[in-house]
């Protein structure tokens, strides 16, 4: 292990962060919040009088779109939101990335949000750390690696992220799969100097050949926390940092090591959900699977119409017929769970897509109604049936609901399991100041997760006082 330069934290704010998902800026708020850096997460920018309750709050965070958004997109929204991580001066600015890094030139470009914050956020180099043990993602000699099933798969052998929908990941090395998308130098720290030592002297031989974004290898606990130490170390006056929320899993486990923070303490508790419904777009095998599990453990299993999304008049209907269902369900006691498929080889996926074709109406024009519609229906069972907490799970979809639901941030309340956090969602509208929130992407959370999530009894640090 490499010697450790006592380096303390400043007051105000330590780690600024975009998620270019929804989902995935959550799990940083989680990993920041439960290692005792208490965060709040934005849906945009915040006004001043959003941000000032959370003045010396350690973390603050925006979620985005950035990931199913082109480069042209990027130019013209980017720039505002680093510009405001810019203002907060925090010393470690995080662009959060999926930990399965999809990615590629024309969607979701890392490569160009790179270059965009680099000048705005940026040091003399940009750690790339998209691994995070905790959550099954490793990388060795800069190939990423992740888990399925229980089984660990080089990127480009996985069984869901090989055949990704929009950015099939053909290439496991984390460094040509970036060139791909930025002419930017890219560098190495490997296992061998990480695990014997060498990290820091590996580091500057990399920023003296010209490197400009440093991938970083970790495998393990131990390689977490000498990355932490690394970034953490040598991060100058600011320091830009791109990955997965293992980005604050390494930076937590060094700031503990090292004394100077301590984990949140549990202050107040949670109690099962009295009223309880999730809606779900996802197609991964992992979230079918959880609804499989929910159907036979007596949940009311939803299936909603998806190919009445091509036709505005005909999805309206469906959204009245399902809302209207789901309230009565509610008002009997019972958990509804309105789903649009179960895995990628469900029929309707593909009945959507000729029905799209069919009508003429783009697929991402329908996509976009499925969750708009479902935030619609939440937002009716909050209004009529007194729900107290709801899950949602997809990232896209995570996305659409918050933003019908009218959410202006969220906080971290407890957790079911890594990046499956139940948040205190903040809307500002009268009567909704108690909304317990959960989120997923596809590929997280047990098998268990909405029977967790529902049935959740937890202790939870009191949010400070604002």
């Amino acid at each position: 292990m490499s010697s450790r330069t006592q380096n303390p934290i400043p007051d105000g704010h330590v780690v600024s962060w975009y998620g270019d998902d929804l989902t995935g800026a959550a799990a940083v708020m989680e990993v920041l919040d439960t290692g005792g850096l208490p965060s709040v997460l934005f849906m945009d920018i915040p006004t001043p009088e959003e941000l000032a309750p959370y003045a010396s709050w350690p973390g603050i965070g925006i979620a985005g779109t950035a990931r199913h958004r082109d480069s042209q997109w990027m130019e013209e929204h980017l720039p505002r939101v680093f510009q405001f991580l810019s203002s907060l001066s925090a010393p470690i600015a995080h662009y959060k990335v999926c930990s399965t890094f999809d990615s590629s030139p024309e969607i979701g470009s890392i490569g160009r949000a790179i270059e965009l914050a680099q000048p705005v956020l940026g040091g003399e180099w940009t750690p790339l750390l998209v691994a995070a043990p905790p959550i099954g993602r490793y990388q060795i000699f800069g190939n990423l690696f992740a888990v399925a099933d229980g089984v660990v798969h080089r990127l480009d052998r996985h069984p869901t992220m090989s055949r990704h929908p929009v950015t099939p990941m053909n290439e496991a090395d984390v460094r040509l799969h970036l060139s791909e998308q930025t002419a930017m130098p890219i560098g190495l720290v490997d296992a061998v100097s990480l695990r014997n030592g060498f990290a820091s002297d590996a580091l500057a031989r990399q920023v003296t050949d010209g490197a400009r974004v440093i991938s970083l290898d970790v495998t393990d606990d131990a390689m977490l926390l000498e990355v932490g130490a690394l970034m953490w170390e040598n991060r100058g006056d600011r320091l830009l940092a791109v990955g997965s929320q293992g980005v604050e899993y390494a930076l937590v486990a060094y700031l503990r090591e090292m004394g100077l923070v301590e984990p949140s303490v549990p202050t107040t508790e949670i109690e099962p959900a009295d009223r309880f419904a999730a809606v779900s777009a996802s197609v991964s095998a992992v979230t079918a699977a959880q609804l499989k599990w929910a159907g036979a453990n007596g949940f009311e299993m939803m299936r909603i119409d998806v190919t009445a999304t091509v036709d505005a008049s005909t999805w309206s209907l469906e959204v009245d017929r399902i809302s209207e269902d789901a309230i009565k369900y509610l008002n009997h006691g019972e958990s509804p769970i309105i789903y649009t498929a179960l895995g990628p080889d469900d029929d309707s996926v593909s009945i959507l897509k000729a029905a799209a074709e069919r009508s003429d109406t783009p697929i991402a024009e329908a996509r976009e109604r499925i969750g708009d519609g479902l935030g619609q229906i939440l937002d009716r069972l909050i209004e009529n049936a007194g729900l107290t907490r709801c899950a949602v799970a997809g990232g896209d979809t995570s996305g659409h609901v918050t933003r019908a639901l009218g959410i202006r941030s969220l906080t971290f309340m407890a957790s079911a399991g890594h990046a499956t956090s139940i948040m205190r969602a903040n809307t500002g509208i009268r009567g909704r100041t108690d909304l317990e929130y959960a989120l997923k992407g596809g590929q997280m959370g047990s098998i268990d997760y909405f029977g967790t999530v529902k049935n959740l009894a937890s202790k939870t640090r009191r949010e400070r006082d604002t």
